[in-house]
């Protein structure tokens, strides 16, 4: 499978072995002052199985559900930012030539 940039294979730290995993959406804005997107990425990527199709959205396969997700990012957030955390059941992505599909969908169906 080539290196796809943002795409990292293997596990976060904080995963641990559950039996529900989730398909994420998280998109953030980051406004000043402030607009610490290190930290906030950092947390983002902690999460799980990652893909950042997009400057502030990402796609993370995860054991933490929408709303532990949403409260790990956001404690990495100052009070004036934004954040989207959705639970994707499915979708399409392919704005661009080649899309890499393989690395979505390895993400996407891992156990």
């Amino acid at each position: 499978m080539p290196e796809i940039r943002g795409f990292r294979k293997g596990r976060s730290q904080n995963e641990s072995e559950h039996q529900v995993a989730y398909n994420l959406f998280i998109a953030y804005d980051l406004d000043a002052p402030g607009q610490n997107y290190d930290k906030v990425r950092s947390a983002i990527m902690s999460l799980g199985l990652w893909w950042q199709p997009q400057f502030s959205l990402f796609y993370v396969h995860t054991e933490y559900s929408p709303q532990d997700a949403y409260a790990i990012v956001h404690a990495a957030m100052d009070s004036n930012d934004k954040l989207a955390v959705i639970n994707a059941a499915s979708g399409v992505i392919s704005t661009w030539d080649h899309p890499p599909i393989a690395e979505i969908n390895a993400i996407w169906f891992a156990p």
